[in-house]
């Protein structure tokens, strides 16, 4: 059974910025936009940037394997093909990571490969893979 989208709304001090990060250089197709939100297809999910300046993000972290990961994040779970496609894309774009492409839990049921990185506006972002997809809720 295929599982439902789901729908993320999250806020941005910059449009344009949104704009380029979310559809140019993430692939998101853009959907509905105004001059206060876009909508962004993020592999059949939908999010939105909306324009709230205000709301810019209090960072904290959590330590998880020996990195520090950044509290809130969202992000996908591709299948290893994609997440390395999209290291190398991000990589090619000079884009800086939170925490570089690498492999977490190696040996362990949740092995994966992650990386982290910050939009334009500080939201964070995670890409991860499975090494055994089907071990992507297994416990220790």
């Amino acid at each position: 059974m295929t599982p439902p989208p789901f729908h993320l709304a999250f806020p941005v001090d910059d449009l344009a910025a949104a704009r380029r990060f979310y559809g140019e250089l993430l692939g998101c197709p853009e959907g509905r936009s105004s001059d206060r939100w876009i909508d962004f297809d993020l592999h059949g999910h939908q999010i939105v940037a909306h324009l709230a300046p205000e709301a810019a993000r209090a960072r904290a972290s959590n330590p998880v394997d020996g990195e520090d990961v950044p509290v809130p994040h969202f992000g996908l779970v591709l299948d290893m093909a994609s997440w390395q496609a999209l290291a190398d894309r991000l990589r090619a774009a000079n884009q800086r990571f939170v925490i570089e492409p690498t492999v977490r839990f190696a040996g362990l049921p949740g092995e994966q490969a992650t990386m982290f990185l910050l939009d334009p506006a500080g939201n964070a972002l995670e890409f991860k893979a499975m090494a055994d997809p089907a071990r992507l809720f297994a416990k220790n």
